[in-house]
């Protein structure tokens, strides 16, 4: 049996181990084994006796753990099994804190150990307060647009009695006096002066990743940017102007407006808000939003592109706006994306985890020569679909001249091409056949 999340194989006892059972016990849970190679084959302990007498102390006195220590042979072998359960409380080994991710043991530092710390807990960063903040920090005019919003949707009735401290109770935003960080997010006259990279960066590229164009930035809270980017993206990025209201609406030649607004929620509603900030970069052939914050744990990319639970990163961010109108609370942004690139006659969009982020991309062009290089398409298949895409049609005897290839393999490629649905046959049979583009 291999090493897998749950289980770790040691030939020999160190100190040194006490970090994965550190890890287990932040984790999961999972089983150490001391007497095995990396196989899961025993390899005997010598020492095991001295082991049994002084594991169990050394882990309850050095972690805090209780865990199950047990002596097995296999073969005449001995082998020391120690089964940590998992622990709702943070564990630390020497004042470090390891958790298990996969087959490895990783040390939690910085931000990461900042999430790991109120999970523990059970806090969520939104919903911490933020000691430095006060009444006068909130951006009024933010609130009046978000009561617009709400009302139009009809999640928030409009209560003019409420005082600016009852509303943002009623979303929970304050409690106890103070104001939490959700609060300065979404209504902050100054995000930035409280949280260093709240900006959204835009950049304009050329065709590779060092040839910037020019760039922008926007500063703000959520209400303000799901205002500003749009517009600043209007005035210098987009070729045509896109109205971001009318999410139905489809600009030729640019791109879908529904799937163009759920990039840009996702990522302020879900990112990590102590690390980098959000980052768009527009190219020729596509568009592409880069936040900071994996996704939850359990939930996989594959996931996202059907129905699943909404499990926010920001619960609280993610309810207010919800209550505004601005999302759902159904887990739907990335399938009403892909809805969306489908009507236009997009490809799908590109969903990845990247540089501890999650990065959206939308592809303006299905045929460009890097989507079919993707699809894994021959040479000769790539120019015959770029012919089709600057003549507007192709015939087996045309894509034996254009390919310099013989019937059979004109006939194999096409076939191909009509399988991964990137050819279609317009109605005609045998070799007077003409093929299009889906």
């Amino acid at each position: 049996m291999s090493e897998k999340q749950n289980i770790e194989y040691k030939t020999n006892w160190n100190d040194d181990y006490l970090k994965w059972i550190c890890g287990f016990a932040n984790a999961n849970g999972g089983t150490l084994y001391i007497g095995k190679d990396d196989h899961g084959n025993t390899v005997d302990v010598a020492d095991y006796k001295k082991l049994m007498e002084d594991l169990p102390n050394k882990i309850r006195d050095i972690l805090g753990v209780i865990a199950e220590v047990n002596l097995s042979q296999d073969k005449g072998r001995h082998f020391i099994e120690i089964i940590v359960p998992s622990y709702s409380v943070p564990i630390s080994f020497r004042g470090r804190y390891y958790c298990r991710s996969g087959t490895t043991k990783q040390e939690l530092i910085g931000n990461a150990l900042n999430e790991f710390l109120l999970k523990k807990s059970g806090k969520t960063w939104d919903e911490v307060a933020e000691p430095r903040a006060v009444i006068a920090d909130i951006d009024e005019k933010s609130i009046a647009k978000f009561l617009k919003a709400s009302e139009k949707a009809g999640r928030l009735p409009a209560d003019e009695d409420l005082s600016l401290t009852e509303l943002l109770e009623k979303l929970r935003l304050f409690e106890n006096g103070r104001l939490k960080r959700a609060a300065i997010v979404l209504f902050g006259k100054d995000p930035g002066k409280f949280y260093a990279n709240t900006t959204v960066r835009i950049g304009r590229f050329g065709k590779t990743d060092d040839d910037l164009k020019f760039e922008e930035s926007e500063e703000g809270n959520i209400i303000q940017c799901l205002q500003s980017v749009p517009d600043q993206l209007n005035r210098k990025f987009f070729t045509k102007p896109v109205e971001f209201e009318g999410l139905q609406r489809v600009e030729k030649g640019e791109y879908p407006v529904a799937a163009l607004r759920e990039m840009l929620l996702n990522a302020l509603v879900h990112r990590d808000y102590m690390g980098s900030n959000i980052q768009i970069r527009m190219y020729d052939d596509r568009f592409c939003i880069w936040n900071e914050g994996l996704l939850p744990e359990g939930l996989k990319l594959e996931a996202l592109k059907r129905q699943h639970p909404s499990r926010p990163r920001n619960p609280i961010i993610a309810d207010v706006c919800f209550k505004g109108g601005y999302i759902d609370a159904w887990g739907r942004g990335i399938l009403k994306m892909i809805t969306a690139c489908k009507q236009a006659g997009l490809p799908e969009p590109e969903i990845k985890e990247q540089d501890g982020g999650i990065s959206v991309t939308l592809f303006k062009d299905r045929y460009a020569k890097e989507r079919l290089l993707k699809m894994g398409l021959s040479d000769r298949q790539i120019e015959a679909v770029l012919y089709v895409k600057e003549k507007g049609k192709i015939t087996n005897s045309q894509y034996q001249k254009i390919c310099a290839v013989s019937k059979p393999t004109a006939t194999r490629d096409i076939k191909e091409l009509e399988e991964k649905k990137i050819f279609i046959n317009k109605g005609t049979k045998g070799s007077s056949a003409v093929y299009q583009l889906q």
